[in-house]
């Protein structure tokens, strides 16, 4: 039996959700669009399907609105066939199906992140664990305590002891080789760093060192280290050093390209703190670029801090970063429509609707209920009374003065979204009324809830959205 997929909608989208299969030319399968009955396809929920649809016998699967909300299992079981919920957006059905069997698995890589908690000394092991936690959830790999020399830790012992019952792996930071021994036979898993002047450590301790040069930038001081820690049959891993820009970074790099031609079994490491906090740029471009190096050399580790406050995704970032390298250089691709995560200021498809397919949804409204849109002229909105379309919110308001009245709940509504979609429209980023702005590995996942009805509606009427948009009378659904 070929595939014959239902897709469910609502009235001011089944047009062109209609256009956009038609566009894709499905081969292979079949396909229906079914008005549901509703205003915004979006507002569907499970008990509404339940209700007014009554057969789906001939087909072979359901698409639902990618905002539909409620439980898909109830669907299945009445009508004994696959139901799942498209893009959230009609525009991106193409790439929803052309790489729904080939959708990147992100969860391989094969670098080490080592999450630094800078000047750890000074904190206490309550504070340590609370940083821990937060960069193991980022992605971190090894939690790295990082102190001056001379400065007094005490609780080093206690900090280590507590890390490792959490089943984390630890490294310290120091220059001190005494406080590099004391972290050493507490149990820590790495010792940063050692040179060929302080070897002895390795000899006193079980830890893994990490090697540099002495100084840094000598690479004959480095592999001398390399080739006693080699003699003495110890893991290691070896930092050629990665320098701030205009500091010797392009020298830098060519160090870790040299070291790796040379030797290109032995594990490395690379320190990106350099540039993710001596750059004032966003961490998630500089993360990228260096992932990439990463993945061409093949670098075994990295040491990733989140200091200077515009670098407090940069764990996170980085973790998307080597995923993201592991795929395509495993398959010999770009590192293009992968993932996402790493493009937090731009998208690479921001406007999926034009300003003549807005005007054409706009002059399909017959109620009083605002809609928001972006296109690249600008911000859009409309109902039943007309469109208007500016490029600064605050050119709404005269134009709609008249309209809100003493209405100030949905006043406030309106300029919180239309702000929002401000926003989108400057940054170059896709706006959905309603939702928040995505921004990627610059804030922590949020896997949204499509089992339960929001509590903020997109449509609510004027005179119902200043109580907080409270539930719609029994027995209606729009």
């Amino acid at each position: 039996m070929a595939d014959h997929i239902l897709f469910l909608t609502g009235k001011l989208a089944k047009k062109s959700l209609e256009q956009v299969l038609e566009g894709m030319a499905p081969t292979g399968w079949d396909y229906t669009v079914h008005d549901l009955g509703i205003s915004v396809a979006g507002l569907m929920t499970t008990d509404m399907i339940l209700r007014r649809l009554a057969d789906a016998s001939g087909f072979t699967r359901i698409v639902l609105p990618g905002r539909c909300r409620g439980e898909l299992e109830p669907l299945v079981t009445k009508f004994g066939i696959p139901v799942e919920r498209g893009p959230d957006d009609l525009k991106d059905m193409p790439q929803f199906f052309g790489r729904a069997a080939t959708r990147p698995d992100l969860s391989q890589q094969r670098v080490l992140i080592f999450g630094e908690i800078v000047e750890a000394a000074q904190v206490s092991v309550a504070r340590i664990i609370e940083r821990a936690t937060y960069y193991r959830d980022s992605g971190a790999d090894v939690i790295d305590l990082g102190f001056l020399p001379g400065e007094r830790f005490e609780h080093l012992e206690e900090a280590i002891a507590e890390l490792k019952r959490m089943g984390l792996r630890v490294s310290v930071d120091s220059l001190a080789p005494e406080d590099l021994i004391r972290g050493g036979r507490a149990g820590a898993d790495y010792l940063l760093s050692l040179h060929e002047g302080t070897l002895h450590v390795a000899d006193e301790v079980a830890s893994s060192p990490v090697l540099v040069g002495q100084p840094a930038q000598d690479m004959a001081s480095l592999e001398r280290a390399m080739e006693a820690m080699d003699k003495r049959g110890r893991a290691m891993l070896c930092d050629p050093i990665l320098e701030p820009i205009h500091f010797g970074f392009t020298e830098s790099i060519v160090r870790y390209r040299d070291f790796r031609a040379k030797y290109p079994d032995v594990p490395m490491m690379m320190g990106v703190g350099n540039l993710t906090e001596l750059t004032d740029a966003d961490t998630a471009g500089i993360n990228a670029l260096l992932f990439g190096i990463i993945s061409e050399l093949r670098i075994d580790a990295v040491l990733a801090t989140e200091v200077s406050p515009h670098a407090r995704s940069a764990v996170r970032e980085a973790d998307r970063a080597r995923r993201i390298m592991y795929w395509a250089g495993e398959r010999n691709r770009l590192p293009k429509d992968v993932d996402d995560s790493l493009m937090n200021l731009h998208e690479r498809r921001p406007f999926p609707y034009t300003p003549a397919e807005i005007a054409e949804f706009a002059a399909a409204v017959k109620d009083a209920n605002y809609r928001i849109q972006v296109s690249e002229a600008g911000v859009h909105l409309y109902n039943r009374s007309g469109l208007l379309t500016e490029g600064d919110p605050y050119d709404f308001f005269p134009k709609l003065r008249d309209a809100l009245g003493g209405d100030a709940g949905h006043a406030f509504y309106l300029g919180v979204e239309l702000a929002r979609a401000h926003m989108a429209w400057k940054l170059g980023k896709r706006y959905d009324q309603d939702e928040d702005l995505k921004w990627g590995a610059a804030l922590p996942p949020v896997v949204e809830d499509l089992t339960h009805q929001k509590a903020m509606g997109t449509t609510m009427p004027l005179r119902r959205q200043n109580k907080g948009r409270d539930p719609l009378p029994e027995g209606r659904d729009e």
